[in-house]
């Protein structure tokens, strides 16, 4: 396989704006098509989102998706048709199997503040299984520095489970001047949610940037001196 790595601007994102949604779209999604955007690995889909207070996705379905869900600002509340239901804050990662089909809602319960987020989809290993849901507060494991596994189909210990063997989602709230490496796969996906990193060999990526990276190795990732970095990194088959 040959070496890459491709980076897609901020400005390059395909973009949702509506008076209570505004979304960044890395890979093609809902009416934005490019048949040559349309994942990088496993990972089908990886959207920013900031749902204005007391907004939100009102009850929608889901069928045969692993669907994470990682909150930067503010909080925002799950319920399904399975009976699950939470607030979902910084940190607390949260994961939910569609399986053979489930209906749920994302909705900010904030009446003076907006919530952003990312949502993250990659496939399971196995269609047609029972749809389930898990949530597990990692701020613990960031706080220690470096990067964390937050997603795992690979039995991680404090990381929520995926059924996905192929995937993992690693992240890290790097601290000003921190470094760290790219963890090694076949197909890695690097987006700068906070703050602002230089990729070895690639340059700097700033807020609302991702780099694609294909057998690229372990290069090493710096935080902005003066502001560190969110970062949410996918190494998946």
């Amino acid at each position: 396989m040959k070496t890459r790595v491709e980076l897609r601007r901020r400005e390059q994102a395909f973009r949702t704006e509506l008076d209570w949604l505004e979304s960044r779209h890395s890979f093609s999604f809902g009416p934005h098509h490019d048949p040559k955007n349309t994942h990088h690995g496993l990972l089908l889909v990886s959207n920013d989102d900031v749902i204005r207070a007391g907004t939100g996705f009102s009850t929608h379905p889901h069928r045969d998706m692993e669907i994470v869900t990682w909150v930067l600002d503010g909080e925002l509340e799950h319920k399904d048709s399975e009976g699950h239901r939470g607030i979902i804050y910084p940190g607390l990662a949260q994961r939910m199997s569609a399986g053979t089909g489930i209906w749920h809602s994302e909705m900010n319960p904030r009446a003076d503040k907006d919530v952003r987020l990312v949502q993250m989809w990659v496939p399971p290993d196995e269609e047609g299984v029972k749809p389930g849901y898990q949530q597990l507060d990692v701020n613990g494991e960031l706080a220690k520095g470096g990067l964390v596994p937050i997603a795992s189909g690979r039995g991680h210990d404090a990381a929520i489970a995926i059924r996905q063997k192929g995937a993992v989602l690693w992240g890290g709230r790097l601290k000003p001047g921190e470094s760290a490496r790219v963890p090694e796969g076949r197909h890695a996906h690097l987006y700068v949610a906070k703050g602002a990193v230089a990729l070895e060999g690639a340059g700097g990526l700033g807020e609302g940037d991702a780099a694609r990276l294909t057998a690229a190795g372990t290069p090493a990732l710096t935080a902005d001196a003066a502001r560190g970095a969110e970062v949410l990194i996918w190494v998946t088959e």
